[in-house]
């Protein structure tokens, strides 16, 4: 039995799905004679690093840790030799100059463990590239309580917070954004302790994957289908902090496949195909925000 792998898992239904992929076809032909707007040259140098690396990848099979299942996924970890570090760093960098953040922001803050190398390499690149000079920290899982922090314990490994100073947050991605709440609170109880008034300026990520959270049943099942919130638009409206990315998924995608750009599906290096296109469409119009 034939089955068609849409984003509610898999439909047995062989007339439909045969159906519905034509119909597909059609769509796309006609949605491919819209006009997508042209991505500044950071972002687009962006996308294609994604595809170059294999941090973009297409599959069957996939699922988030929410339980959804997804046609792709987004791994910044393969940004892993000092090449592609400062490469990371560039497009964060380039990034805050292009939202004039740089001069708003004191420190560079990446939350443990990824964040870390992420915000030394954002440091690093912003002083490369643009010669802007700006410290870079990170949080510890365990507050230190010896050392240079005898007198009083220390979440944040460099020690760079001042009175008064502006903190920006980089992090590759961003889904429910629990753990830049949780973030949030530690870098509220550091001031509070040592008596100092910080303001997170903003909160930078690699990709927003532009979808809703997971919604559950009452035995904590996920429902497929099923459209929750719009994490990153309610983190904003309940902290006051604007969340910033180096670019969305349906731009770089777009890009990806106007320029028929290779990017690794299925375990081969080829170009976006129209099937593979349909399925992350359908996938947006269900979990994406609109």
């Amino acid at each position: 039995m034939k089955f068609w792998p849409g984003p509610h898992g898999r439909c047995k239904c062989k007339f439909w799905c045969r159906h519905r992929r034509r119909l597909g076809y059609l769509l796309m032909s006609r949605w491919e004679f819209i006009t997508i707007p042209r991505m500044d040259a950071y972002k687009e140098n962006f996308a294609r690093t994604l595809a170059e690396t294999g941090a973009l990848f297409f599959d069957d099979g996939l699922t988030l840790k929410d339980g959804r299942p997804t046609p792709y996924f987004v791994n910044m970890a393969m940004f892993k030799t000092g090449r592609l570090s400062l490469e990371i760093g560039s497009f964060f960098a380039s990034m805050m100059v292009s939202a004039d953040l740089t001069g708003r922001v004191d420190i560079i803050l990446g939350p443990s463990y990824k964040g870390s190398a992420l915000a030394s390499a954002t440091a690093i690149a912003l002083w490369n590239d643009h010669r802007i000079e700006l410290p870079f920290d990170y949080d510890r899982k365990e507050a230190k309580t010896h050392g240079e922090a005898s007198g009083g314990k220390r979440m944040f490994v460099n020690n760079t917070f001042f009175d008064g100073c502006r903190i920006f947050v980089v992090d590759d991605v961003a889904t429910s954004m629990a753990t830049k709440y949780e973030l949030l609170e530690k870098i509220k109880d550091e001031a509070r302790a040592r008596g100092m008034d910080v303001t997170v300026a903003g909160i930078g990520i690699g990709v927003d994957r532009e979808q809703t959270t997971a919604v559950y049943d009452q035995q904590r099942r996920v429902i497929l289908g099923g459209k929750g919130k719009d994490a990153i638009g309610d983190f904003e409206a309940e902290t006051g902090v604007q969340v910033h990315r180096v670019a969305r998924i349906r731009e770089v995608v777009e890009y990806l496949y106007r320029e028929a750009v290779p990017v690794q599906i299925k375990g081969r290096l080829q170009p976006i195909d129209r099937w593979t296109m349909l399925r992350f469409r359908d996938y947006i119009e269900t979990y994406g925000v609109h």
